[in-house]
């Protein structure tokens, strides 16, 4: 559903989520509002006052429970950017449900027959909870990233690595100075769940962007390693597996300390490709369908482990399978080898 947004927000009200929420089939009545509001269609907040302009170009349903919209910023100066905000429903949390049959909570009847009866309910602003990632200023591959697109699945040689994929990275300008800012304790110190400070086999345990600490239905941590030489799966040898075996066995003992979930309702594991070029990996909640935790993109460390204790060199020989969306440049160069 999209919500609407003044022509003009000031910056401080970009976490502001108003309550014009409307449904997507009211056109008519979506256009009449923003047309009496001054306001575009697209999401929730009702603010006025200077500050930037946003103006739509997407806006994209990615499940039931996420929204994505995409917008072109506009600074004081006529600077242009854009900027990706996601919205996403947080998970019902067990103690405060029954507050929602009974706290100031309005229920409209839509259908009944006989035992069966169906209602909109419309909890109060506490129990409504809307978590909101905003990403600004955002690159070309931010806003791929999230665009609906056609996927190709890529089965990649280790020639194929050495050819295609590690000449493509070489050449592209990844940043993540937002890792380094975590490792260095520049930024997010306070939300450090767990650190081995060896610069070698040492890492850091961190809650990822997509949990909100709320509730540990969707529990999600990070897990980043301090050394920088290391940039994927591939990079990896026997010589790591001293690293790997901290982050898998103090990592578990940490989720479980902090959280009280043991490692047996963990899913631990690296992606390739992974989103960014520096080794990390993954700990969610087991019985959470977590973004990426399918089977051609999601390599257990258990199993990652196992197989370079089995062969140092098992990720310089396998073949690895991976997705790609139909825009991305690698693909591309898939292609353009006749690869694909």
């Amino acid at each position: 559903r999209p919500f609407l947004i003044p022509q003009t927000v000031a910056p401080d009200s970009l976490f502001q989520l108003g309550a014009a929420r409307i449904r997507s089939s009211e056109e008519q009545e979506v256009a009449a509002l923003g047309e009496l509001w001054g306001c575009k269609v697209v999401t929730g907040w009702r603010r006025s006052g200077p500050g930037l302009k946003l103006s739509t170009q997407h806006w994209i349903r990615v499940c039931q429970r996420l929204y994505l919209f995409l917008f072109q910023v506009t600074g004081p100066s006529g600077e242009g950017a854009d900027a990706v905000v996601i919205l996403e429903k947080t998970p019902f949390q067990e103690e405060k449900v029954s507050e929602l049959l009974k706290k100031h909570t309005k229920l409209e009847l839509q259908m009944r027959n006989d035992i069966y009866s169906t209602y909109h309910l419309y909890p109060p602003p506490e129990l409504s909870e809307i978590k909101t990632t905003v990403v600004y200023p955002a690159t070309e591959k931010h806003l791929q990233k999230y665009l609906r697109q056609e996927v190709h699945l890529i089965r990649e040689t280790w020639e194929d690595y050495k050819n295609i994929t590690l000449p493509f990275i070489q050449s592209q300008s990844f940043s993540i100075q937002w890792v380094y800012n975590i490792l260095e304790k520049k930024a997010e110190a306070d939300r450090i769940i767990h650190e081995n400070p060896d610069p070698c086999n040492g890492f850091v345990l961190v809650p990822d962007f997509k949990w909100n600490q709320n509730q540990l239905d969707d529990l999600y941590l990070i897990a980043l390693i301090h050394r920088r030489d290391v940039k994927s799966l591939r990079d990896l040898t026997a010589e790591h597996l001293p690293l790997l075996r901290n982050i898998l066995q103090e990592g578990t003992e940490a989720v479980a300390k902090r959280f009280g979930v043991p490692g047996s309702q963990l899913r631990i594991y690296l992606h390739y490709q992974p989103s960014y070029y520096h080794l990390h990996v993954h700990f969610t909640a087991l019985g959470y369908d977590a973004p990426g935790s399918s089977v051609e993109r999601a390599h257990l460390l258990a199993d990652v482990i196992d197989n370079l204790a089995m062969d140092s060199m098992y990720y310089q020989k396998r073949a690895l399978t991976f997705a790609l969306r139909a825009d991305e440049l690698l693909l591309k160069k898939f292609q353009e080898e006749g690869r694909v």
